[in-house]
């Protein structure tokens, strides 16, 4: 009667599987490896790919509610002023303005009149009413009908022409919010210089991550509205690297775990 020891069959069926004999091992650690080197790739390189083309900012103030509320953080492409198309939510700083960096949104751009207001309080942008979704539309009780922090009626008529090179500007609170309409009565009517413009706010980063969206209600005016930036690819770069490298790490210990269940299931050798 000759039999097989049982620490034989155990060893000798480990030693299959570490040494990939059967033909799978030897592939999955390959193939585990470039996963993880994939994964490192896309993870590192859609950071480093974000860090170039955006910039953070912190919202102070409620003037772009509820597009942006005070304390939440953005985040900006870098983009040259000429890109700007009506519609965008830019960051600028202008020193007539403010030391800091504001944000507001574009509603028009070089050789249009924009005009206040129209039918419902409606601004109208070459004629055309608009219809703007995005507005912040309560409005605050005051004994002498102002907007707080304006010194100026938040409904106040004005036409404008915007220069050719400067961007009119306004924030979605009408009602409270330090905008082209504060200082109309400065050269250029309240508008900046492309050139101000530090970056387009493609999204909110706390504290929640929302994409901020292009409005539709200028898509039909010349020039239409901005596409969105890469961010929406670079998010998918990092969450698929990170994958990659999770699965391509957690490979080897699976298949050391696979591999001592088997063994177990075997038991030992029959005697014969």
């Amino acid at each position: 009667m000759g039999g097989t020891p049982e620490g034989t069959a155990q060893t000798s069926s480990t030693e299959g599987i570490r040494s990939g004999t059967d033909g799978r091992g030897g592939v999955g650690n390959v193939l585990s490896g470039i996963a993880v080197a994939v994964g490192f790739v896309l993870f590192l390189g859609g950071f480093v790919w974000a860090a170039l083309l955006y910039q953070p900012y912190t919202v102070p103030t409620d003037s772009m509610t509820p597009t942006v509320k005070p304390g939440d953080r953005v985040l900006a492409q870098r983009i040259d002023g000429g890109e700007v198309r009506r519609g965008d939510v830019v960051i600028f700083t202008d020193a007539m303005w403010s030391d800091s960096p504001m944000v507001k949104r574009v509603v028009g751009i070089g050789g249009d009149t924009v005009r206040c207001c129209g039918e419902g309080g409606r601004l109208s942008v070459n004629g055309k009413e608009l219809d703007e979704p995005y507005l912040d539309r309560s409005r605050p009780v005051m004994l002498d009908g102002t907007a707080p922090g304006t010194g100026s009626p938040a409904g106040t008529p004005f036409e404008v022409t915007v220069p050719e090179g400067n961007l009119f500007l306004l924030g979605d609170k009408r009602s409270n919010s330090l905008d082209s309409r504060a200082h109309l009565q400065e050269a250029g009517q309240g508008t900046v210089a492309r050139s101000t413009v530090r970056g387009r706010v493609d999204a909110l980063a706390w504290p929640s991550m929302t994409m901020v969206g292009r409005p539709a209600v200028y898509a039909a005016l010349p020039g239409g509205i901005s596409k969105p930036g890469p961010l929406r690819l670079q998010l998918a770069a990092v969450a698929a690297g990170a994958a990659l490298v999770v699965l391509g790490a957690a490979y080897g210990p699976l298949v050391r775990v696979l591999g001592r269940g088997r063994g177990r299931r075997q038991g030992p050798a029959g005697v014969r």
